[in-house]
């Protein structure tokens, strides 16, 4: 674990990010991005998190200790996407994340995937640690000044597992990412998936030495949804989960770069919901 000295600083983003967001070779929808709005300053006491996301060795000398059985187990099925979006498939979890058959598929070193808010939760707790909160998540991605990405400004796709480092000619718009993932779906053989944690150290980590903060996998924070602002606008699917659902960070390997931003904010159901994509870190007080 990095031991994150206390600070203040200020959450979110500020209107020249999002300016940056409309500049894009397609412009995306400024409602989208509206929760990571209004900055806010937030005070932080020392704490200490995770260099890097947990991985399925860790994770399964937890389930061993304990016989513990993730939501995706309990369920029969977990979530990946496909062409058509979110689907439900029999028979996948953290021990075989793309079905029956794929136990091999990521290796001990990967993140562990298909972890529920409970899943993550449940281990942090028997390693006497905890999740962490979205500020922490995010001051531990960026540092004192804000940042678009852990490293800086300026987009690099080889400092992060995303979509962009697979594609082959290069995404830069919504669009051209639809086509590259349908035409991925509907291929022979494995999709892009996680890399083991760290591949990116040092030129993506984080001023304090996190690495896999942009991309990777989707990582659930402790912090139940909320609006920085309760009169900002914002998209009603986001509004819909405020109160409802847990704070996800950090974007994941099959996302774009707007997606893995350091203050970009993803938001998911607690009861149960994972995917491919899906894992977590922990931190701890100091």
């Amino acid at each position: 674990m990095l031991l994150i000295p206390g600070a203040m600083f200020d959450q979110g983003s500020p209107p020249a990010a999002l300016d940056w967001l409309m500049s894009q070779d397609q412009p995306l929808p400024r409602i989208w991005f509206a929760d990571e709005t209004p900055q806010r300053p937030v005070v932080l006491a020392p704490y200490r998190i995770d260099r890097y996301p947990v991985t399925v060795a860790q994770f399964r000398e937890f389930a061993r200790a304990t016989g513990f059985r993730t939501d995706a187990e309990d369920r029969g099925f977990g979530l990946v996407y496909d062409e058509h979006g979110w689907a439900e498939r029999p028979g996948v979890h953290w021990r075989e994340p793309g079905g029956p058959g794929t136990a091999g598929v990521a290796a001990d070193d990967h993140p562990a995937v298909h972890m529920s808010w409970r899943d993550a939760s449940a281990y942090a707790q028997w390693a006497g640690k905890r999740l962490p909160t979205e500020p922490e998540w995010e001051y531990a991605a960026r540092g004192a000044e804000f940042r678009l990405w852990p490293w800086g400004d300026d987009w690099d796709d080889k400092r992060a597992n995303t979509a962009e480092l697979h594609a082959t000619n290069g995404l830069t718009t919504l669009e051209a990412w639809q086509q590259w993932w349908h035409t991925l779906c509907r291929r022979d053989g494995p999709l892009p998936q996680t890399t083991a944690v760290g591949s990116f150290s040092p030129q993506g980590d984080s001023p304090f030495g996190c690495a896999d903060m942009a991309g990777n996998v989707y990582e659930w924070t402790s912090t139940l949804s909320h609006l920085y602002d309760e009169a900002t606008v914002c998209d009603p699917t986001v509004r819909k989960a405020m109160g409802n659902y847990r704070v996800i960070r950090g974007g994941s390997w099959m996302n774009l770069r707007y997606q893995v931003r350091c203050s970009e904010r993803m938001h998911g159901d607690p009861l149960g919901w994972s995917s491919f994509a899906h894992g977590f870190r922990c931190a701890q007080d100091a």
